[in-house]
């Protein structure tokens, strides 16, 4: 029997197709609303119309540390010198009952698409999908992110930082990009997928493809994602200065690997050689101090498992103080940072 070529390539593409679940095909929508004649005198050109946000619409700006806890923040009752963040409090809210997430995923779904994170697919670290709805790793398409809101709504949108929205196995450069920042509404993103990320040596996304980080000697990922969102920024105004945008900026810090540069690190450590116990006294009276808390509050219990300092031998003291001055430089390095991300969209827009 003559099988002939086109009867070899359709049943290739039967195959293909019952092989494969359904997909998404773009549905052809007639958006034209003109005439077309035999002439261009007997035609009407119907133009569409232009995403353009409405007059007045506000920039948008968006600043998310990452495993900060509420006591760390100089504003909140901190030893931990944060100006820059305690400057945007003083003219902003600050808030004492929220409800915050445990992890790092789920509150990144909830801030992006203002909704429970279960209801997005995002209960858990979006390492893997766990196979329930809830459970995805990965944020519903039945729910917008703010990206894509404002996206369609006439803004430039632009990201940097940390993302961690979609699982392991989605983040390799042959993985499925459809739940990667371009394709959940921004314009244009320099930053890591994963959960954590070295901060001299990250694995870095450009937009929808890995690069090398750039080659400077004091090279921090802290600096160079501000330095990102300020070329974002300053080219947006060069194209387009009216046309508003959202920044949404996501420091890796403060989570591990806690690096930053060893001058930060060296101021905290006398501070922190007092141990935990001190510093918890003194950051609950400074917090009745400021309104934070009732005046009644009483300070509980350490957690279940931690020693008393006093228990400490002089080793352990010494690792665990360093550990803590670490943790408090890598946060005054990150402040520095968003002052200096605040100074220059206060001088361009």
């Amino acid at each position: 029997m003559k099988i002939t070529r086109r009867q070899v390539l359709g049943s290739m593409f039967a195959g293909a197709a019952c092989a494969q679940p359904p997909c998404a095909v773009p549905t052809p929508v007639n958006t034209f609303q003109g005439t077309v004649g035999r002439v261009a005198a007997d035609s009407k050109a119907s133009p569409l119309p232009l995403n353009e946000a409405r007059a007045g619409s506000p920039n948008i700006v968006y600043i998310l540390l990452d495993d900060t806890g509420f006591s760390d923040l100089h504003c909140y009752g901190s030893e931990i010198a944060t100006p820059n963040i305690d400057a945007l409090a003083a003219r902003g809210l600050l808030y004492n009952q929220f409800h915050s997430k445990a992890v790092c995923s789920p509150s990144r779904a909830s801030l992006l698409t203002g909704r429970n994170s279960h209801a997005v697919g995002m209960k858990e670290l979006a390492d893997v999908d766990q196979g329930y709805p809830s459970a995805r790793g990965r944020i519903t398409p039945a729910a917008a992110t703010i990206a894509q809101i404002l996206q369609s709504s006439g803004y430039s949108t632009y990201g940097v930082g940390k993302w961690h929205l979609v699982p392991n196995a989605d983040q390799k450069i042959a993985g499925d990009r459809t739940h990667w920042p371009l394709q959940k509404g921004f314009d244009r993103w320099y930053g890591f997928l994963s959960g954590w990320t070295d901060q001299y040596h990250p694995s870095i996304i450009e937009d929808n493809h890995p690069i090398e980080r750039p080659n400077k000697p004091d090279y921090h990922f802290s600096v160079d994602i501000v330095d990102q969102a300020i070329r974002m920024i300053g080219d947006h105004n060069s194209a387009d200065a009216k046309k508003p945008f959202l920044l949404y900026t996501a420091f890796s810090a403060t989570h591990a690997p806690i690096q930053v540069p060893k001058s930060y690190i060296d101021k905290y450590a006398a501070e922190y050689r007092k141990g935990w116990d001190k510093l918890r006294e003194e950051r609950h009276r400074r917090q009745i101090e400021l309104g934070v808390i009732p005046r009644d509050t009483q300070l509980p219990p350490r957690n279940p498992g931690d020693p008393a300092w006093d228990s400490l031998s002089d080793e352990e003291k010494a690792v665990f103080s360093r550990f803590m001055a670490a943790f408090a430089g890598f946060l005054e390095f990150a402040d520095e940072q968003i002052g200096r991300l605040v100074r220059f969209l206060k001088e361009r827009n």
